[in-house]
C-alpha cells in the first residue's frame, strides 16, 4: 500500500502542476475577458475613448504655443485612462456649453474640461471626482496697495467665469462678509472663462478675478512678478469627469482605470508633474454639493 501511494504521489504532483499551470491561465485569460467586457460594446468596437476637452485651462489642459499640441494634467490622465482600458484615445475640442449634450448624444464617451461636480450636474450626469480645488481670490501686483487681502475685496468689482457657478457663490460670500459687516457689496462681472478675466483683470475692467486654485500657481510662475493671491481659496470642491447616466458600465470601467492608476503611482507622478500635489484626491462618485 505504501509503495502504491509513493507512485502514485510521484505521478500526481505533475498532473497537478499542469493543473496548477492551466488554472492560472484561465484566470489570467478570464481576467482580460472581464477586461474587456467592462466596456460598452460600442467602445469595445471603435477601440477608443472619445474625450471632450478644452484647451485654454493651464495646467489642466492647454496647448504648446509652439506646436498646437495638447498638453496638461487631464490630456495626460485621459491617456493614463485609455490606456488601462486598452483602448486609442482620442480629444475632441468641445466648447462648455456643449459638453453636456455631447454625452447624451454620445459624441463623446467623457469629458475631462475641469468639471466642478455639482448637485445640479449631477441631475444630468454622473461625476467621477478625481481633484479638489477652489475658487481663488486674485489681483495684480499693481492693485496690491489697495487691495492688501480677502477683507479688501468688499467694494470691488469681482470677475469669474460665467460657465462656472463662482459668480452665485461670490455674490452669497459677499452677502455674508461684506454686506453682512455693513461694508459695500463685490459687484459681480460674469466673464467668458479665465483668460478673459485676466485680461479684464490687466485691462482694468475688474480690480479682482477668481478662478481654480488649481491653475494659479501655473499662471505666477509664467508670468512673474504679477498676480497676487488674496487669502485662502473660498471652499473646497471636486472636479470630476462626468459620464452619461446612461452609461453606467462606461461609468465603472472609468472609476476602477482612476483607482488603478493611483494604486500604481501615475496619478501622483502626474500631479506632481503639473505640481498639483495639493489638489490629490481619492476616486470617489458624485461628492460635489
Amino acid at each position: 500500500m505504501k509503495l502504491f501511494n509513493r507512485l502514485s504521489t510521484h505521478k500526481t504532483l505533475p498532473a497537478l502542476r499542469g493543473m496548477a499551470l492551466a488554472t492560472a491561465a484561465i484566470a489570467i485569460m478570464s481576467a482580460m475577458s472581464a477586461h474587456a467586457a467592462d466596456l460598452p460594446e460600442r467602445i469595445k468596437k471603435a477601440g477608443k475613448l472619445v474625450i471632450a476637452t478644452q484647451a485654454n485651462y493651464p495646467p489642466i489642459a492647454y496647448k504648446n504655443p509652439e506646436t498646437g499640441q495638447l498638453m496638461g494634467l487631464d490630456i495626460e490622465l485621459g491617456e493614463a485612462i485609455a490606456k488601462e482600458l486598452g483602448l486609442k484615445v482620442e480629444y475632441q475640442e468641445t466648447a462648455f456649453a456643449q459638453v453636456f449634450s455631447s454625452l447624451a448624444t454620445s459624441r463623446v464617451d467623457i469629458a475631462m474640461v475641469a468639471i466642478s461636480d455639482t448637485a445640479e450636474r449631477q441631475k444630468v450626469a454622473d461625476f467621477i471626482d478625481y481633484m479638489k480645488t477652489g475658487p481663488q481670490f486674485f489681483t495684480l501686483q499693481a492693485n496690491a496697495a489697495k487691495i492688501k487681502g480677502i477683507a479688501d475685496v468688499c467694494g470691488t468689482k469681482v470677475g469669474a467665469s460665467r460657465n462656472t457657478n463662482w459668480p452665485t457663490q461670490i455674490a452669497a460670500w459677499s452677502n455674508d462678509n461684506c454686506v453682512a459687516k455693513g461694508k459695500a457689496a463685490i459687484t459681480v462681472i460674469g466673464t467668458e472663462g479665465s483668460v478673459d478675466a485676466r485680461t479684464q483683470l490687466k485691462t482694468g475692467r475688474i480690480d479682482v478675478a477668481v478662478q481654480g486654485s488649481e491653475t494659479l500657481p501655473y499662471f505666477q510662475t509664467m508670468e512673474a512678478n504679477t498676480y497676487v493671491l488674496l487669502g485662502q481659496p473660498l471652499f473646497q470642491q471636486e472636479t470630476g469627469i462626468p459620464v452619461s447616466k446612461t452609461e453606467p458600465v462606461l461609468r465603472a470601467a472609468v472609476m476602477t482605470a482612476l483607482q488603478n492608476l493611483q494604486r500604481n503611482g501615475t496619478y501622483d507622478k502626474l500631479l506632481a508633474k503639473y505640481k498639483l500635489q495639493s489638489s490629490s484626491m481619492p476616486v470617489a462618485l458624485n461628492q460635489g454639493k
